[in-house]
């Protein structure tokens, strides 16, 4: 199981972009990376294809994953992630700032 996952809300702590908040799009287990949108934006050249308009973009770079922490629940701030199991015997994350669990 995964302390960061696809929709969570995460908090950057260190780089260009410390502070700043998003969703996360996508989770690259094996670089441990992750794409969060609207966060470590890069602007590259773009080639014209059938579907997509040619130029300079703006798109996400993947950002490492210890450089992210989840949300609390319960207040928004920063928070580090458990793993506990429930009475019925499912695994769930909670966030260790409130002890509250995290859903998905």
């Amino acid at each position: 199981m995964q302390k960061i996952r696809k929709g969570d809300n995460v908090v950057v702590l260190a780089g260009k972009d410390k502070g700043r908040s998003g969703e996360v799009l996508r989770v690259m287990p094996k670089d441990d990376k992750a794409i969060v949108r609207g966060v470590n934006m890069v602007r590259r050249h773009q080639k014209q294809t059938q579907s997509q308009e040619g130029g300079i973009i703006s798109k996400e770079a993947p950002i490492h994953l210890s450089n992210l922490a989840l949300t609390d629940p319960k207040d928004g701030k920063p928070t580090r992630v458990g793993f506990r199991t429930q009475e019925d015997g499912t695994k769930v994350r909670f966030a260790k700032r409130s002890g509250e669990v995290i859903n998905g």
